[in-house]
């Protein structure tokens, strides 16, 4: 999408969601020709061999500059076939997902997923540690894929922070609706409009998606379903709940099959949902990657915690003198952190949506409901706790 001229007012919100103009940009076809590296186009979806990247080498800027325009104003949505030549390396890891899901399940634990009922499929989150304290080897050898270096540098730039979360879609598992990914697209409606356009346009170059193939992927086993060039729809974050949206998503989707060792990254921009399972025996296995910008982090490391606890007193007793709520709020937006990410969702699993409660959420209950101020230091305390891994 393009990032230095906006498509529509300041502050968007669900008004401006036009299914007419949405439309006009997503209904357009992928010229091969104007990506050449590519080695086909495939349901309008690009594809590259893996094979001739490498043979490229990855410092060729060019073939950078490709990706970055494959991502921002192409499709959204690149397919890598052999992203990992040696399936053996990918079978490792597979082993260990699958240990880490056995033993989740032996200890009882049912990991919670923001788009499926908990236990509809086998979720590990954090793999990306998980797998590193389990067989760091099989860990190793993975990571070093050229491949994923390739794709994170060329969107993100240099000190990019890789996570991981495998999924496995089991036979009969149901599809997901489709949406944008983090960060935008894991808020409300509501939370999202709260945010000027320019936000709008900055969240997808924040972070990559992507996935590795950890078993072949036939279209009946559901690999994800995708719509290029919705990622040019500046509004998308306030469209893709929308009955139309989801509608429209239902009639123009593409959704193509990979083998084990394809890679698929794409703009967390772009409108996609897992696909169905209507298979009998195929337990689609993926590893996701979440790639996200170094630049994402704060300039000073604040202890927030202490920093509430010694406000709070002072904020209850304001509001017993009569302050009002936006002043508190400002105060509230200073001191606490009012975003619930980075967090360990084993333990601090999304509530009531796609996210869990962030401390400047807990401290505005605390307001509320008057709690003392060693309940909300306590609170605070068991809430820390559940966000370490």
């Amino acid at each position: 999408m393009s990032f230095t001229a906006a498509q529509g007012p300041a502050r968007p919100t669900g008004q401006d969601c036009d299914l007419d103009v949405f439309r006009s940009l997503v209904e357009r076809t992928t010229d091969l020709a104007g990506f050449p590296h590519a080695a086909a186009v495939e349901e309008n979806v690009l594809v590259y061999d893996s094979a001739r990247l490498r043979a490229a080498g990855d410092g060729d800027r060019a073939v950078r500059a490709e990706l970055v325009r494959a991502f921002s104003d192409g499709p959204g949505v690149v397919v890598l076939r052999g992203a990992f030549p040696d399936t053996a390396v990918v079978d490792r890891l597979t082993a260990v997902f699958d240990a880490l899901i056995a033993a989740q399940h032996a200890s009882g634990a049912t990991a919670g997923d923001h788009f499926a009922k908990p236990g509809a499929n086998n979720r590990v989150w954090n793999a990306l540690e998980k797998a590193a304290l389990h067989d760091p080897e099989a860990f190793a050898d993975y990571y070093a894929s050229d491949v994923l270096a390739l794709v994170a540098g060329a969107w993100l730039g240099p000190g990019y922070q890789v996570t991981s979360q495998v999924n496995v879609v089991n036979p009969g598992g149901a599809a997901q609706s489709p949406h944008r990914d983090y960060h935008l697209g894991f808020l409300s409606d509501e939370a999202a409009a709260a945010y000027p356009a320019h936000v709008h346009r900055l969240s997808p170059v924040l972070t990559l998606q992507g996935a590795v193939a950890h078993c072949d992927m036939p279209v009946e086993s559901g690999p994800t379903l995708y719509l290029p060039y919705s990622q040019t729809y500046e509004p998308g974050y306030l469209a893709w709940r929308r009955p139309e949206f989801q509608a429209y998503f239902a009639e123009r989707h593409v959704q193509l099959p990979l083998a084990k060792g394809d890679a698929v990254f794409f703009n967390p921009a772009v409108f996609h949902a897992a696909g169905a399972n209507r298979t009998a025996g195929v337990r689609r296995t993926a590893n996701l990657l979440q790639v996200s910008s170094a630049f994402g982090r704060a300039m000073e490391t604040v202890d927030r915690e202490a920093v509430v606890n010694a406000v709070f007193p002072v904020l209850l007793g304001r509001r017993s003198r009569g302050a009002g709520e936006e002043w508190l709020e400002r105060v509230v937006a200073a001191s606490a952190e009012g975003y619930p990410f980075p967090t360990n969702l084993d333990a601090d699993p999304p509530v009531d949506g796609l996210a869990p409660p962030s401390q400047a959420d807990l401290v505005r209950q605390a307001l509320r409901e008057e709690w003392t101020p060693r309940t909300l230091r306590e609170a605070l305390r068991t809430g820390a706790a559940r966000r370490t891994s």
